[in-house]
């Protein structure tokens, strides 16, 4: 069992050997008390300069952070104020390497490993989402969005593109589609974005296999509300796009909407 031994204020422990009273000479207890203040000096100037280095790096991050959010929000015409800490409902997404921003419902969460540049969902409702596509910049040279035709002809090519994503081999799949809506506005930065809306539902047997029609059941699998944001900038074409399901839509239509009118494409810095 260790023994323990009292040196003014400090407490000795020794190992198991070392057992009953232990007495120190005051030359011992002089020696050890210096060589405590010499131990205790030098891990306090370690932890200093630890502190002296964390320290220097947060500034530097808030330095960096705040030059990068005074350039963004001249760009977007803010007055110097992060979107994010004006509503709570919300949380601001920048991406400074690719040119674009947005808010997203603050207990959405981030799904990594997606497919899409950036992809945020509701944690409980999965088919509820958004993401941000973006074009190759070495292989589109994009000027405009009017480059994609009139926002009619942009709607058409967005449904075509949804569908041929959802394609499926499955026996007895069938897919329903519709334009809701195409528009255009010009934001607050001068650029022009296009707005899309279409639903697609999706049937499908209840028995693949099955050789006579009446064994054959055609379910509604899905029934959702796709809604897009065109924009052309640093000659790229991006692409907001939500997906909620169409029972939910009413219920948090307010909330997607102020998600597609914050998206904003940022001028890049050659």
């Amino acid at each position: 069992m260790a023994a323990t031994a009292s040196i003014g204020f400090m407490s000795v422990f020794l190992p198991s050997p070392w057992n009953g009273p232990v007495n120190f000479s005051p030359t011992h207890q002089k020696m050890y008390k210096a060589r405590f203040f010499r131990i205790s000096k030098s891990s306090y100037i370690c932890r200093s300069s630890r502190l002296d280095i964390r320290l220097s790096e947060v500034h530097r991050r808030n330095l960096l952070s705040s030059f990068f959010t005074v350039i963004i929000s001249r760009q977007l015409g803010f007055s110097g104020v992060s979107m994010a800490g004006q509503t709570k409902e919300f949380k601001e997404y920048i991406d400074i390497f690719d040119g674009y921003s947005l808010l997203y419902p603050r207990n959405w969460i981030q799904v990594r490993g997606a497919g899409a540049d950036i992809f945020f969902r509701d944690p409980f409702v999965l088919d509820e989402n958004l993401s941000i596509e973006l074009s190759s910049p070495s292989s589109s040279r994009y000027k405009s969005v009017e480059d994609l035709g009139p926002p009619e002809a942009a709607a058409g090519k967005v449904l075509k593109q949804y569908l041929t994503e959802f394609m499926s081999t499955r026996l007895g799949v069938r897919r329903q589609s519709s334009i809701l809506s195409s528009s255009s506005r010009v934001a607050e930065d001068g650029k022009l974005y296009y707005q899309v809306e279409v639903n697609i539902k999706s049937y499908a047997n209840n028995n693949e296999l099955a050789v006579m029609p009446q064994e054959r059941e055609v379910r509604l699998e899905w029934d959702r509300r796709y809604l897009s944001v065109l924009c052309v900038g640093n000659n790229r074409l991006y692409e907001l796009r939500v997906q909620t399901p169409e029972s939910v839509f009413k219920d948090v239509e307010n909330d997607l909407r102020q998600v597609m009118n914050s998206f904003r494409v940022i001028n890049l810095v050659d």
